[in-house]
């Protein structure tokens, strides 16, 4: 049992604050003064003036090597960034020590140290956007960017083999900024019953109160898909009516099958709760 708690209470470790982000699409803040994207203009990023491979190439002096016993970094992390860019145009994407500029608009990272790690976007040479990201070993982050709207986190997730998983670059997509019909892959992510009654018992047996409830089971979301019938049991587990109304709210972009979602309206004591749940999907 003790094993099992250990596994599936791997996403509610509690991160410590940068712009590690809550919630699937949140926007994160740009830290670049007016000034910086003003007059920064990275020109050493830029592939047409020096005609040099930038697809993610690491800071250096640019000098020739010439140390024979070179060895690896061994302060190299684990964890990944994968940014998306879904515009027309040149981007450079800075992150920590490493630099990937392209027009393709996809941007991997790999072999990133823990902690809190720098991001930088370029277009075309001149500084848009800057913040500052939590990551953590062992799992990837999922952004998009916008040059109109900033910089949105999708996800964060553990990688739970060595795939790199090019193959599944979509999906992760996001709602807010208009992608009604993209979502995850609903075949992949979502609980299966087996897990589903292994969490829910763990969630009955460890959290007493709403609160704690409320945060296992949103830890839990940042990689995982639901159905409605498991979604109403997590909603009906709570004591309140408004921590109810709430967590269905929230979970309704997680559900897999929101054809079915009116199963979540039994987890309610009052009638008013449910109009209120209807009338916010229908707003969607």
């Amino acid at each position: 049992m003790k094993n099992i708690l250990t596994g599936l209470l791997l996403v509610t470790t509690t991160y410590s604050f940068a712009q590690e982000a809550g919630k699937a699409g949140e926007l994160l803040k740009n830290e670049a003064s007016k000034t910086e994207m003003q007059s920064a203009k990275a020109q050493e990023f830029d592939h047409r003036s020096s005609h040099e491979n930038t697809s993610g190439f690491r800071k250096s002096n640019n000098q020739k090597f010439k140390n024979p016993n070179y060895q690896w970094n061994q302060n190299y992390g684990y964890a990944e960034v994968f940014l998306r860019i879904p515009e027309l145009g040149y981007f450079t994407v800075e992150l920590g020590d490493q630099v990937i500029s392209n027009g393709s608009g996809k941007y991997r990272f790999f072999d990133l140290q823990s902690g809190r790690v720098p991001i930088s976007i370029y277009d075309n040479g001149f500084l848009i956007y800057k913040t500052t990201l939590m990551l953590r070993n062992n799992n990837r982050m999922v952004l998009d960017f916008f040059t109109n709207e900033g910089l949105y986190l999708l996800d964060s997730y553990p990688v739970q083999s060595e795939s790199y998983g090019f193959n599944d670059w979509n999906d992760v997509w996001n709602n807010p900024y208009g992608n009604q019909s993209g979502n995850w892959s609903q075949s992949g992510n979502t609980m299966s019953n087996e897990t589903f009654q292994r969490f829910f018992g763990m969630l009955q047996d460890n959290e007493r109160f709403d609160d704690g409830k409320i945060r296992m089971i949103n830890q839990q979301m940042r990689s995982s898909m639901f159905t409605s019938q498991q979604i109403r049991d997590l909603v009906k587990s709570l004591s309140f009516d408004k921590n109810k109304l709430a967590l269905a709210k929230s979970m309704y972009k997680r559900c897999v099958d929101k054809n079915k979602y009116f199963l979540v309206y039994d987890a309610f004591d009052f009638e008013g709760s449910k109009r209120e749940l209807m009338d916010y999907i229908s707003k969607l």
